[in-house]
C-alpha cells in the first residue's frame, strides 16, 4: 500500500469526456461534457515549458489519485477550481481495483 488514505481525497473534481461532430471542412469540433464530479488528492510533480507545435509553453504535471473507476481513460480530463488537467495515464496502483493514478498535465499559455 502507498499510504493512500479516503482522508487524503480532499479536491472535488470534475470528469469530463469528449464528444465529436463533424464541421463543414472535415474536421471535427470537441464539445467536453461532465461525466461525474468525484473527490480526488491532487499532488503537483513538476512544471516548465516545453516547445511544443505551436510555440513555447508552460507545462504543469500532476498525479490525480481517486477510487478506482473501470471507465476512465487517457482521452478525458478533469476540471477543478478552473483548471483543466489533461489524463496523460491512468494506472491501478495496487492492481486490487482499489485505487486509481492519473499522470496529468496543465497547459498553460
Amino acid at each position: 500500500m502507498i499510504g493512500l488514505r479516503i482522508g487524503a481525497l480532499r479536491r472535488r473534481l470534475r470528469l469530463e469526456a469528449p464528444s465529436y461532430t463533424s464541421d463543414e471542412g472535415g474536421g471535427a469540433i470537441v464539445a467536453w461534457n461532465p461525466v461525474t464530479t468525484l473527490w480526488a488528492e491532487v499532488i503537483p510533480l513538476s512544471g516548465g515549458e516545453e516547445l511544443r507545435a505551436d510555440g513555447l509553453q508552460s507545462i504543469a504535471k500532476y498525479e490525480v489519485r481517486i477510487r478506482y473507476r473501470a471507465d476512465i481513460s487517457p482521452e478525458m480530463r478533469f476540471v477543478f477550481d478552473g483548471r483543466v488537467l489533461e489524463i496523460q495515464a491512468v494506472r491501478d496502483i495496487e492492481g486490487r481495483r482499489r485505487w486509481l493514478s492519473c499522470l496529468c498535465e496543465e497547459l498553460g499559455s
